[in-house]
């Protein structure tokens, strides 16, 4: 069976290598609204999704992000966009909720030609005090959970070779 979204599926890489152009407003904001649409559990729409531009906010997040990796590279790969999920560190489905906008957004990204990386450690960066300071800044309310970024941007390379699916990944019990 073959169709759009299956096809974006199937194609969507992570991509480690962006071009400095910063991308559109209109390509922000379709792959931020995709994310709105991300399902969540009972439909509580508890999360948060921050579009990070500013050069100076996004090197402050490439610092908080590389030292708790234990380094000076950039873990976002010089996308000029970082985007972020927070949700409320006490609701139950923070971290599913989270992780399937973050997922949603990734594919959105895809359909419309720009590239994506799921970055990690938001968690324990907003976990420090200057990362709740942070969160502040961006008008969020205290309590909130970092469940992961996105390097956002246009791909300056692809990779070559896609590493295939291994055997036996899923069941059908009927």
């Amino acid at each position: 069976m073959e169709n759009e979204v299956l096809k974006a599926i199937h194609e969507r890489r992570s991509i480690r290598r962006f071009k400095p152009d910063q991308i559109t407003d209109e390509e922000l904001q379709t792959v931020l609204e995709a994310g709105t649409w991300a399902p969540t559990g009972h439909g509580t729409q508890a999360s948060w999704i921050v579009a990070v531009q500013n050069k100076e906010q996004c090197d402050r997040l490439r610092q908080m992000n590389a030292k708790i990796m234990g380094t000076e590279s950039d873990p976002f790969y010089g996308a000029p966009t970082i985007v972020l999920v927070v949700v409320p560190e006490d609701y139950q489905n923070n971290v599913k909720d989270g992780s399937l906008i973050l997922g949603t957004m990734m594919l959105a990204a895809h359909s419309i030609g720009l590239a994506s990386c799921w970055i990690n450690r938001e968690d324990a960066m907003f976990a420090t005090e200057e990362g709740k300071q942070m969160l502040k800044e961006f008008g969020l309310p205290e309590g909130q959970l970092g469940i992961g970024a996105l390097a956002l941007g246009y791909a300056s390379s692809h990779p070559h070779s896609v590493k295939p699916r291994k055997e036996n990944f899923y069941r059908v019990i009927k």
